[in-house]
């Protein structure tokens, strides 16, 4: 899977100074606040072969860099998350 630019970011996240190009890129996110704390957004768009393998097996694994051995609370998702718009597909 690849982050994707999307109309709705309001910022762009940038690798870690430590990292290399191959290992991380640049991230379009839409940073909000809800009534739950703040939210980072971003857009993910899988592979052809990542799709398949998704409909066949139903999982997606998340990665999340976590310097204290712990993971924040993160949700992944289908669904459109800037209420209704007819260019979801993407």
């Amino acid at each position: 899977m690849k982050p994707i630019m999307f109309p709705e970011q309001n910022m762009t996240l940038t690798k870690p100074a430590s990292m290399t190009d191959e290992q991380c890129g640049s991230m379009g996110v839409h940073v909000t606040k809800l009534s739950t704390g703040p939210v980072c957004i971003s857009c993910w768009k899988m592979g052809f072969w990542e799709r398949v393998r998704a409909l066949f097996t139903g999982k997606v694994w998340a990665w999340v860099m976590s310097p204290k051995n712990a993971q924040p609370p993160i949700a992944l998702g289908v669904d459109f998350p800037f209420g209704s718009k007819s260019q979801q597909g993407g």
